[in-house]
């Protein structure tokens, strides 16, 4: 049997910030089917439309406040190597995607407030392509890692 090659992963606190996210936008919708349906009682109006919605939007809450966080923290694995960057991720398929170095137009580094709160970025490895995304990292790793894959994008396009 392979030995798995792929060692990085995301740090643990991403877990907490995905679930902060999650029940953050999960509440806001359910605010909105509660605001409904007191309208509706108001109005007169039907109130299947929101009960329908708060069912939703509790189903969703729970799904991405507890289940995908914890998943996606499990699955997601990245690496390093000197002509490629391989990431794995995905909840139900798994994607696994290699970019080759000389691929790599530029990286970026991004970290939003709640990411920042806990001290964690996220790293993008733009291609002609698409950008691939290194999220939950702590902030000293993501930004060695965004210096990493510069220079060695940079070392495979001189060597050409």
């Amino acid at each position: 049997m392979e030995m798995d090659r792929l060692t990085q992963r995301l740090h643990p606190d991403y877990i907490k910030v995905s679930r902060i996210s999650g029940c953050l936008t999960n509440l806001i919708l359910m605010i909105g089917s509660a605001v409904y349906l007191l309208i509706a009682l108001q109005k007169d109006w039907v109130f299947w439309p929101g009960w329908i919605a708060l069912c939703i939007f509790v189903f969703t809450f729970v799904l991405f406040t507890w289940i995908v966080p914890v998943v996606e923290y499990e699955r997601f694995k990245y690496e390093v190597f000197e002509e490629e960057v391989e990431i794995r991720s995905g909840l139900i398929w798994i994607r696994d995607v290699l970019i080759p170095m000389v691929k790599v137009q530029h990286v970026e580094l991004e970290s939003g407030p709640l990411m920042r709160r806990y001290g964690l970025a996220e790293v993008k490895v733009v291609t002609a392509a698409s950008t691939h995304r290194i999220k939950g990292l702590k902030q000293a790793e993501a930004e060695q890692l965004k210096l990493q894959v510069g220079k060695l994008a940079r070392v495979v396009e001189a060597d050409e």
